[in-house]
């Protein structure tokens, strides 16, 4: 994705220029309390996160970044409102890039001296427009929150950052709602080539904050818009990263170990097909091996035929069901042996 961006690195992960579309995170700890942060740093690794962002509201958290890096592998983004002083404390201290507005931290000594400490160690900064929180006379200019509002204050802050010969910088437009969003990173990507992180604010709780994500970050990926993501919930940070990853997948852009499809249960079903797609999922949650998709069916009419890319599948029966490979029947078994079938022929077949 965005192949015509900039590049720019952070840590060891490349952003725009064509690089894989990353997936980012952030902590909810007290950043100053070392333990507990790199402890979710680990398990945000853990799940597949390539970047994570943490707080910085004070110079002890800002202090404290040398220490969690130290004791993780994830390039560290510092998180910095209004406070120019945490920002140079924050490189200082070893962050991989700093998420700032230039235009909120004072007079131009101040945004010289951030742009200098940034150049002078390789520290990229991304500009985090939020379309709750716009500049007065941005806002007095549209009269509302739009997409040219939104990309008028990253321009703001764009020359701001230039005048000091700074531009290793990306981009994030976020609004809580998903149609303005979409607009304001489709109309900054016609203007300007710099490589853009993809969210929508303020998504909401998991199961609305995904599906909002899902359409946001997704229409803009398939149109080509986008280097790194973050799906912003109401919940676990783990599950942001599960759900960006889901979002890549879901576009080819990630390959799963195993790509698990399976039908909407309908009138024909003779089986518990919710229970029984768990339990394969489950069962394969541990595969290791080359990527395979397994196919869950209800019956015979969704089976083997309109499954036949699927590289092993179970289609269910009154009483029992079929196994096949590549749409092919294997054989025939009873309905509770159907899933352990399945199970069973995936291991040893990808096991030679």
């Amino acid at each position: 994705m965005g192949k015509n961006t900039k590049r720019i690195k952070v840590g060891d992960v490349y952003i725009g220029g064509g690089a894989p579309v990353s997936v980012q995170s952030m902590t909810n700890t007290k950043t100053e309390q070392i333990e507990p942060t790199v402890r979710q740093i680990k398990a945000l690794a853990a799940v597949g996160c390539d970047i994570v962002r943490v707080a910085v509201p004070n110079m002890e958290a800002a202090k404290a970044i040398g220490k969690i890096k130290e004791q993780v592998s994830l390039p560290v983004v510092a998180d910095i409102h209004f406070d120019y002083r945490l920002a140079l404390e924050a490189v200082a201290a070893g962050a991989d890039k700093i998420r700032i507005n230039p235009g909120n931290i004072g007079g131009d000594e101040r945004v010289k001296a951030v742009a200098d400490a940034c150049r002078s160690n390789n520290v990229p900064i991304r500009i985090g427009v939020n379309g709750g929180s716009l500049e007065k006379e941005i806002l007095a200019e549209y009269g509302a929150v739009t997409p040219e509002a939104m990309v008028a204050s990253a321009e703001y802050h764009i020359e701001l950052l230039n005048h000091f010969d700074f531009d290793d910088i990306c981009v994030s437009l976020k609004s809580s709602n998903t149609v303005t969003t979409v607009q304001a990173y489709r109309l900054m990507a016609e203007k300007w080539n710099y490589p853009l992180h993809l969210g929508v604010t303020e998504a909401g709780t998991q199961y609305m904050g995904i599906i909002k994500s899902a359409i946001g970050i997704g229409g803009l990926l398939l149109d080509g818009i986008g280097d790194t993501i973050r799906v912003s919930l109401t919940a676990d940070p783990t599950e942001e990263v599960l759900a960006g990853e889901s979002i890549l997948r879901a576009l080819g852009e990630r390959k799963a170990p195993v790509e698990l499809i399976s039908c909407p249960s309908c009138g024909r079903c003779d089986v518990a097909l919710i229970d029984l797609a768990n339990d394969v999922q489950k069962a394969l949650a541990g595969y290791s091996g080359r990527p395979i998709t397994v196919a869950v069916m209800g019956c015979v009419v969704n089976g083997p035929g309109e499954a036949s890319q699927a590289d092993y599948g179970i289609a269910g029966g009154k009483d029992s069901g079929v196994v096949f490979k590549h749409g092919e029947i294997v054989k025939k078994v009873p309905a509770d042996k159907l899933a352990s079938e399945l199970i069973r022929m995936i291991k040893e077949e990808e096991r030679q």
